[in-house]
């Protein structure tokens, strides 16, 4: 079947729509996270969405409406560890993962293992995602979009030095509580694209793409999200035609324009000495 004959499904057109949207969030909030050394994060809350995800499946909850709220809660603890007891951002990172994959597997343990719906959580499952995801990746990618054209000096000024960005009267714990949740909202949304344990790929590698060659801040925003857009729809036809995961695709094709970014920018600097 021709690729463009699967637009005629809805469950593809749902997961082009959701995955478009949540693929250039997690590029926005990854030249964000990456440029401040918190690169890690999605990696972390994505092991505490998977103990929310067990706990939902163990109380025979809607998966979404339970991880939310209790990765958010993570979130923030995570900042409020960094603040009040003193503990660097990887280590509070660490210490809320390995609580978060730990209660998982006891949660998923005591429900009888590991089932099929769990699986579809931790490896994705794109073309499963349904309108109520849909809408909900469009309210948070609104809200994220929103918040970092909104705020987007002040981002910047803490991006780059936080204690001026302090001195200067910037509302610092307000905005990085405001990106901390959002960045919570957007890897619980990223689990049903890549699933939980590519969801920090997600995050990642846009925005180390962008770092090869952008110029400037906004420039890299611009150049990672597109490079995450392409990425999605790459992976999703490359999964069509091949019959592969298309979450594994989508990492994969996002490595691929890293390297080739890592490359022109080695060898475009040695023909300009």
């Amino acid at each position: 079947m021709d690729i463009l004959e699967f637009l005629n499904y809805g469950f593809v057109r749902r997961a082009l729509v959701a995955g478009s949207l949540i693929s250039v969030v997690c590029a926005v909030l990854g030249v964000i996270l990456v440029l401040r050394r918190l690169s890690l994060i999605g990696d972390g809350l994505s092991h505490v969405t998977f103990g929310a995800v067990s706990l939902a499946m163990v109380l025979n909850v809607y998966p979404l409406a339970m991880s939310i709220p209790v990765v958010v809660i993570c979130s923030l603890g995570i900042l409020g560890m960094t603040r009040r007891a003193g503990i660097f951002g990887d280590a509070a990172i660490g210490v809320v993962s390995s609580v978060g994959i730990a209660c998982g597997i006891l949660l998923a343990s005591s429900a009888g293992g590991f089932n099929v719906d769990l699986f579809s959580y931790l490896f994705g499952s794109i073309l499963a995602i349904s309108a109520t995801e849909v809408i909900a990746a469009a309210i948070v990618s609104a809200m994220v979009l929103g918040a970092v054209s909104l705020y987007f000096r002040e981002i910047y000024s803490l991006t780059f030095d936080e204690e001026f960005a302090r001195a200067s009267g910037i509302p610092a714990d307000r905005i990085n509580t405001l990106l901390m949740v959002l960045t919570a909202m957007t890897v619980v949304l990223a689990m049903k694209v890549v699933g939980l344990m590519l969801t920090s790929a997600l995050l990642v590698l846009p925005a180390v793409t962008a770092f090869q060659n952008a110029r400037g801040f906004r420039n890299a925003i611009f150049v990672a999200s597109f490079a995450s857009l392409v990425s999605l729809i790459a992976g999703i036809a490359l999964s069509f035609s091949l019959n592969l995961p298309s979450g594994a695709s989508i990492v994969v094709i996002n490595f691929f324009f890293f390297v080739v970014a890592f490359l022109f920018r080695r060898f475009s600097g040695q023909r300009s000495r």
